[in-house]
């Protein structure tokens, strides 16, 4: 911006002064900062409220290991097909009381591998799923 200096000194300045304005707006942009609520970035949760009773029998287990080239074993015995997993994950959804289910992949299988065994156990209705052995990929 310039500045128009008259040659006069009776000359009639036309410049606005925006210094009062600018002070306006400052103040207006810091009660506008104080007055808006605090954002939470947080996710709030239904948690139960006291002691749950303790478990009248031990859960039954279920372990699906997923082999280093894809090969789905369903507590240690080896299933030949998705579909041979896929009954089995129903069988096991049907159950009036599920079992857990294990899920542990080999450090060296392919992701979708093991995103293929998650995706039918979530579509069958699996309610209690588990990844274990999660150790063997820390380096």
């Amino acid at each position: 911006m310039s500045m128009n200096i008259g040659t006069h000194e009776d000359e009639v300045m036309i410049d606005i002064n925006t210094t009062p304005l600018i002070d306006v707006m400052l103040v207006l942009i810091i009660m506008l900062i104080i007055t808006i609520p605090v954002q939470l970035h947080s996710v709030n949760l239904n948690m139960p409220a006291g002691n749950p009773p303790p478990p009248t029998k031990p859960p039954v287990v279920v372990t699906i290991d997923v082999d280093f080239d894809g090969t789905v074993l369903w507590n240690g015995e080896a299933l030949p097909n998705q579909q041979a997993l896929d009954a089995r994950l129903a069988q096991a959804a049907a159950e009036p009381d599920q079992p857990e289910v294990h899920l542990r992949p080999n450090k060296l299988v392919a992701y979708k591998n093991v995103a293929a065994v998650m995706a039918s156990a979530q579509r069958l209705g699996i309610t209690k799923l588990g990844i274990i052995g999660n150790e063997q990929f820390i380096k």
